[in-house]
């Protein structure tokens, strides 16, 4: 259970880890201000492991502060910055945001496969790309799948899982790919800067195809023979603020 109290003007919110965090609309504007009411926190956190605080970008000037005061960067986005204190040697702290997930579908239609080609790879694969913040591995395929081709799915299993590292931009990347059901035949391509070409092949071309690498060939081959874990809906969780799925 989280516990919030407010202390010396700031308001400091305490999890069941050990760790405090330091709420940031309570910042006082005024620079000195808030290092000398710093100080204070940091002092009066007796048996404590952590110390956090998460940083809009426009209060960034902050940072030089949390830094002289031993704080280091943990992790960021485009609009923010979380950056921790350690107050007991060793803490556990969770792992900073290390990776990139990628989803791809195997769409087939009686014996033809979905295909596209990109201004990147050029070369035939399945459709996907990466799953943006907040939205579930069905989403994503969706979303991808649609704004490539045209194609409206239904999401049924995974069925191959890839493990890159490192991978894109340096970090390491998971490729997930699952099976889907075409809801829809035509293609017409959305995402026209990225998407060169879509199109349905049979699967004996696409196998025999000299553009296509051997990892895609050979997750086809596994989707031919391979049920996979199936999503399914369950209520087995419910949270108004979160978005469960899982695949069994």
């Amino acid at each position: 259970m989280i516990k919030t109290m407010k202390s010396l003007e700031i308001r400091l919110t305490f999890d069941r880890y050990g760790g405090v965090t330091i709420d940031n609309s309570t910042i006082p504007e005024i620079l000195d201000e808030f290092e000398r009411k710093l100080s204070k926190v940091i002092l009066a956190q007796n048996g404590k492991k952590l110390l956090w605080i998460t940083l809009p970008i426009e209060k960034s000037d902050c940072v030089p502060i949390l830094t002289k005061h031993n704080f280091v960067f943990h992790d960021c986005n485009e609009s923010s910055i979380t950056l921790l204190k350690r107050l007991a040697v060793d803490p556990t702290i969770p792992t900073p945001t290390n990776h990139t997930i990628g989803v791809g579908a195997f769409v087939m239609d009686e014996n033809e496969i979905l295909v596209v080609k990109d201004s990147i790879y050029k070369r035939f694969k399945l459709p996907g790309g990466y799953i943006d913040n907040k939205e579930n591995i069905s989403q994503a395929l969706t979303r991808e799948v649609f704004e490539e081709t045209g194609i409206k799915i239904k999401p049924e299993s995974i069925i191959t899982l890839g493990h890159f590292s490192p991978g894109q931009f340096g970090e390491s990347n998971i490729y997930i790919v699952c099976k889907a059901k075409p809801l829809s035949k035509e293609i017409n391509i959305t995402d026209e800067h990225e998407i060169l070409e879509a199109k349905w092949i049979s699967i004996d071309d696409y196998l025999n195809c000299e553009e296509v690498h051997s990892y895609n060939k050979k997750i086809v081959k596994t989707a031919l023979h391979n049920e996979g874990i199936k999503l399914e809906i369950s209520d087995l969780f419910f949270d108004g603020k979160k978005q469960y799925e899982f695949f069994f």
